[in-house]
């Protein structure tokens, strides 16, 4: 693993979906919600809007406010839309792949937006393009379409139903008509989607915490294999495949990182939970020290339970400057690599002469815990004690982390103590994966094969972030 493979410490997850129906001024929610969602992804953003008649859509690379800084979400008229924030887990960083994909069959347009990881999507792929089919893009996502649109599910009962029992793997899909709006997750329920109510019209959305910026009350989730379908008779509920009968495959890293702090998610607060790990991780690995720190802002939660089970006190001796935004999100490694240095800087007023123990949700690569822990040196703290709030992540995610190989993970190839050893701290412990369960009130409906190599589904195929690509790229 070279430096230039550890230039992040944190994984890269895939996009934020949003659906909305029964709405009037849909699009202004749909960006409202997406606003809440942008955590998730900063590569592309996009909104496709229906006014019953028309589908209209505006979408593009960069940021939600930067796609719609030239034209305004007010420009797409209707009551039902659906809108997505990107990063590309599967298909590279490039116009032609940002979400949500439209498309128009036999029976009118679709629109569709995707969260998540097709472990199968190779094989299909490769099924229809010796068949003549054409693919715009080199995502994943875009298999669900051909489904949609292949007449032998388009001419059948249950049709989204049947195209959705294909797929394998990862997948919370919003799709569209000109007058309706889905919502579904796969079998296992890797990813997170939630169903509110807002006046007569519902929305759908990756985390609650996008309800509440639009004002939407919180129902339910999305359940795994469900599909829910919202239109003129209202909102109503079928499923795509037997139920699970071991466990679900929920992935534990939106508890552990991705997600908001202020969101439930599969039914348990994220803040909560965090707080769990931190005093569940302070029980497991106790040290002497004089101050607590956070690693802002996933880690400040675990931090704070750390400090309360100890009974150190925690201070903040890294403020971060907001305006960089998430480094794990942004799709090259030079681009990560600037970010690092400029996204938390030290108050040396703090740590100063003191032992302290820096409080971490993970360590992926390396190279960036290394960096903070030597500014914290430079500022003065006497003994620096690093605490990761989960297991050491070892194994590739297939499900929509983009952390594919095993030599981007340092854990894969090295020992605590070399970890240790090669960022500079006096000490470094993680939680164990017990420990880290201990704070689920369903701990075996989670995914554990980052930390144990034990996933809730086989693989079949391998899997690459360029998979999908045969080389070339068409300039939009």
């Amino acid at each position: 693993m070279n430096d230039r493979d550890q230039q992040n410490d944190k994984p890269r997850e895939s996009c934020g979906i949003f659906g909305i129906f029964g709405v009037p001024g849909a699009s202004r929610h749909i960006y409202n919600g997406l606003f809440a969602l942008q955590h998730r992804g900063q590569e592309g953003a996009g909104i496709v809007v229906s006014d019953g008649e028309k589908i209209r859509s505006i979408k593009g690379m960069g940021l939600l406010s930067e796609v719609f800084a030239i034209q305004s979400p007010e420009e797409l008229p209707g009551n039902l839309g659906i809108g997505h924030v990107r990063y590309s887990t599967t298909g590279s960083s490039l116009a032609q792949n940002v979400q949500p994909i439209v498309f128009e069959c036999m029976d009118g347009i679709w629109a569709l937006a995707h969260n998540g990881n097709l472990t199968n999507a190779r094989r299909m792929r490769r099924s229809y393009q010796e068949a003549g089919a054409i693919f715009q893009t080199s995502t994943d996502s875009e298999i669900l379409m051909h489904l949609i649109a292949d007449p032998m599910y388009r001419s059948r009962n249950r049709r989204v139903e049947r195209a959705l029992s294909e797929l394998e793997g990862a997948f919370s899909f919003v799709l569209m008509t000109k007058d309706s709006v889905m919502a579904t997750r796969d079998r296992y329920g890797f990813r997170p989607l939630s169903i509110g109510k807002l006046g007569d019209g519902y929305v759908f959305a990756s985390e609650t915490c996008a309800l509440d910026q639009v004002g939407a009350t919180y129902i339910r989730d999305v359940l795994p294999g469900e599909l829910v379908i919202a239109d003129a008779k209202g909102i109503r509920s079928s499923t795509f495949c037997e139920p699970v009968t071991g466990s679900l495959g929920q992935c534990i890293f939106e508890h552990v990182y991705f997600a908001r702090p202020d969101s439930m998610v599969f039914g348990q607060s994220v803040h909560e939970t965090r707080l769990r790990l931190g005093r569940q991780l302070a029980k497991e690995q106790p040290v002497e020290a004089d101050l607590v720190i956070p690693v802002p802002d996933s880690g400040s939660a675990a931090a704070l339970g750390y400090s309360q089970f100890s009974g150190i006190p925690m201070d903040y001796g890294f403020i971060r400057n907001h305006y960089v935004g998430r480094t794990f999100i942004m799709p090259e490694k030079t681009q990560r690599s600037d970010s690092v240095d400029m996204k938390l800087a030290v108050v040396p007023g703090v740590v100063r002469d003191k032992r302290i123990v820096v409080v971490d949700d993970s360590i992926i690569r390396g190279t960036t815990c290394r960096r903070r822990i030597e500014s914290l040196r430079k500022a003065g703290a006497k003994e620096i004690h690093m605490r990761i709030s989960c297991p050491p992540t070892r194994n590739p995610c297939y499900f929509g982390i983009d952390f594919p190989s095993r030599t981007e993970l340092i854990a894969a190839g090295k020992e605590v103590q070399e970890i240790q050893e090669f960022i500079g701290a006096d000490s470094l412990a993680y939680l164990s994966l017990e420990g880290m369960l201990s704070a689920f009130d369903h701990p075996g409906d989670y995914c554990t094969g980052c930390f144990n190599g034990k996933y809730a589904v086989d693989i079949t195929e391998d899997h690459s972030k360029k998979a999908m690509e045969t080389g070339g790229h068409l300039e939009v």
